[in-house]
């Protein structure tokens, strides 16, 4: 059986797998099958942002640096995700740090490539954009639940009115 095609597994991705056949291609250039080992770190806050990752297995820890406490995971990425969004906009850098929790397949995107297609062909542009705000909006949404976890306690008058 022949290895899956950078094609393919965008195909396979929920990120990417509904997107046109054309633009699946173009996008294919950008892109090259990777295997990073759990331990890997992949970027570290404040670095330049010059890839992405469409997650295929494996986990990813989303970090950021705390002087004094070392490094503090804020999210774990996985199957069907994407890692990055920074390399968007200027200054393309990254907000947060990243290392392999578990090892990792993915498809790994050069962010300037990708840039590129996008205004080269505005309406695959304004796609990515969309997709890449709702990867953002999502991890918001996900920040904002374990805040609510974090500070919710069984005195917490605001919780028991929600759950009675």
């Amino acid at each position: 059986m022949a290895p899956l095609t950078v094609f393919d597994l965008l195909t396979l991705h929920d990120f990417a797998g509904d997107l046109p056949a054309g633009w699946l291609h173009r996008l294919a250039v950008a892109g090259r099958p990777v295997f990073y080992r759990a331990g890997t770190r992949l970027f570290r806050e404040d670095a330049a942002a010059e890839r992405l990752w469409l997650v295929h297995s494996g986990l990813v820890a989303i970090d950021f640096h705390v002087p004094g406490r070392g490094d503090i995971v804020i999210e774990t990425i996985g199957p069907g995700e994407v890692l990055g969004w920074s390399w968007l906009r200027p200054p393309h850098r990254w907000h947060f740090g990243a290392v392999v929790a578990d090892d990792l397949r993915a498809v790994e995107l050069d962010a300037h490539v990708v840039r590129e297609l996008m205004a080269e062909a505005p309406d695959f542009g304004l796609e990515i954009s969309g997709r890449l705000l709702d990867v953002v909006a999502g991890r918001l949404q996900s920040a904002r639940h374990r805040l609510v976890e974090l500070y919710a306690y069984p005195g917490d008058p605001t919780r028991q009115e929600a759950e009675g």
